[in-house]
């Protein structure tokens, strides 16, 4: 057995957790400052990672290496098979051009272009963020707000700016489901916390959005779809990460802020020629105008009921239980570690959930999106294959990340580091947002910045006498407002729009409304902390 030590270095806890946080710094410099590319960032990481937990703290290698293996198992099942199957049923719709069909519904459902930023941005953007996330939302959005006739600095804005309060549950809740992994804090009541900060943010995002489309004649004009779109989104992605499944927060979310927009009167009055003329400075596209047959339209958005119907099925208490006797747990060999207290710690054991995992669901949704569209099984069968070819960088890097993070768990790195941060005492509930922010800054990816931060803000909650719950999930909730910011998605929204090279220009631009929300985020979680909002707490 490997018991973990807190103060391997020198008998010192501030020396041993600045040698723990060696492996950290190094991603975050290779990636923030060397501007390496992610996955190998991520495998030098993990290299370092290694190399402390031997040279510092001791751990045998061929438990080193085991855990590293264990978290390189859980990047590809659950999260990477969560992420491979939702971007396949997208590359199904654009290869048998019903995300055109799509597009063209979207750009018929109202002219003014405040309205359709939120349509598109806020809306699609977030459904785009429930089934696939890691970038795909800024960089689709963006394309089709250009083609509504934005001008390409505009679009990236709002496209990086909506993309926030969907992020903490993208890609079927991935950055929750790693983040109760990684701490082994219940995922139910991680998703409820985070389910109870991120839904504030929607109240202010649209506000937000149609200000930066026209300013303060968007706001005075326009505030009140604004509001109703956020207030749906945001009551719909409390209910669900609190009384129905994570999965489903932010689809359920985005269903709902769009039926708000279409039930707002307003959002039928065609826009003064004024604000078109002011707003639009790009040309419309041309096919925006061919008309589509009713049935094409539905079939155009059912891979997205389909993907709603099966995971509220998978609900049901009869099939959801049915579905958690497929969960197997394994031994996990060559891996025996137990805290400084000498109890066993949880990564001992590996759970696979067979069915009772988002990815599967994905993945019927998936066959009969398949089915619905008209795909033959062989070309289906190309494009995952396919998916799976586009995203191996990104494999690359989840793993390796993951693996990063397990490491540290294991050998005790991360509880060194959480008992050292522990100091901050009250501060560190303002500080945890933070943390998270900047995690997602600098890798792109909340999921990835819990699988980092996560351990480390409960461990620092547990000595400092805060709820290790609010803070793993202000880890996260602070972490969607470093997403705008991130080099990541400005690189892929300037790609999107052929702003290539010009990534500094909308820094300048999102920077301050991510600095801005995330103030309001550490004094929410603050708030949270303390007798004003604790009730908020479930």
């Amino acid at each position: 057995m490997y018991v973990q030590e807190l103060q391997p270095v020198a008998g010192s806890l501030g020396l041993s957790a600045l040698v723990a946080a060696l492996p950290l710094v190094i991603v975050l410099v290779l990636l923030g400052g060397v501007r390496l590319k992610a996955h190998l960032a991520g495998l030098t990481g993990l290299l370092a990672a290694a190399l402390v937990a031997r040279l510092a703290y001791g751990m045998p290698v061929g438990q080193t290496l085991s855990g590293a293996a264990q978290g390189a198992a859980f990047g590809l099942f659950p999260i990477l098979w969560i992420v491979v199957n939702a971007l396949w049923v997208y590359r199904m719709t654009v290869r048998t051009r019903h995300f055109d069909v799509l597009r063209r519904s979207f750009g018929r459902l109202s002219d003014d272009p405040r309205i359709q930023a939120l349509v598109v941005a806020f809306c699609f953007g977030a459904l785009l963020e429930a089934l696939a996330g890691f970038g795909a939302p800024v960089a689709i959005c963006s394309v089709m707000l250009v083609a509504l006739g934005f001008d390409p600095v505009r679009a990236a804005v709002v496209a990086l700016v909506a993309n926030t309060a969907p992020v903490a549950f993208g890609a079927m809740g991935t950055p929750v489901v790693t983040l109760a992994q990684v701490t082994g804090l219940p995922l139910d009541t991680v998703a409820s916390v985070v389910g109870r900060q991120t839904p504030l943010l929607a109240l202010v995002v649209p506000l937000v959005l149609v200000g930066l489309v026209d300013g303060r004649r968007g706001l005075r004009e326009t505030w009140v779809p604004a509001l109703a779109c956020g207030t749906a989104f945001a009551v719909a992605q409390f209910a669900a990460a609190n009384y129905a499944s994570a999965q489903l927060a932010d689809i359920g979310a985005a269903l709902a802020g769009a039926a708000a927009l279409a039930a707002v009167p307003h959002t039928r009055v065609p826009a003064p020629e004024a604000v078109r003329a002011s707003v639009l400075t790009g040309a419309r596209s041309e096919e925006l105008d061919e008309p589509d047959p009713r049935a094409e339209t539905v079939r155009a958005y059912a891979p997205y009921a389909l993907i709603v119907v099966i995971f509220s099925m998978a609900q049901i208490p009869p099939v959801k239980d049915r579905l958690a006797q497929t969960t197997r747990v394994y031994d996990w060999p060559f891996l025996n570690v137990a805290d400084p207290g000498g109890n066993p710690v949880g990564g001992n054991h590996f759970t696979w959930p067979v069915l009772a995992t988002g990815g599967t669901l994905v993945l019927l949704a998936g066959i009969a999106t398949a089915a619905v569209l008209g795909v033959h099984a062989g070309v289906a069968l190309a494009e995952w294959i396919a998916t799976v070819r586009e995203l191996r960088y990104a494999i690359l890097t989840v793993t390796s990340v993951l693996a990063l993070a397990y490491v540290m768990n294991f050998s005790g790195q991360a509880a060194t580091i959480g008992h050292f941060v522990a100091a901050a005492g009250a501060g560190l509930a303002f500080l945890s947002p933070v943390l998270g922010w900047f995690g997602v800054a600098v890798s792109g990816s909340d999921t990835s910045a819990n699988a980092l931060f996560g351990a480390l803000q409960v461990t620092a909650a547990r000595e400092s006498g805060l709820s290790p719950e609010l803070l793993a999930a202000a880890n996260s909730s602070g972490g969607v407002l470093g997403k705008m910011i991130s080099p990541q998605n400005l690189t892929i929204a300037c790609a999107a729009v052929g702003l290539a090279g010009r990534e500094g220009d909308l820094l300048r631009k999102v920077l301050p409304w991510s600095l801005g929300l995330l103030l309001v985020m550490c004094l929410i979680v603050v708030g949270q902390s303390t007798p004003v909002l604790d009730w908020m707490l479930p």
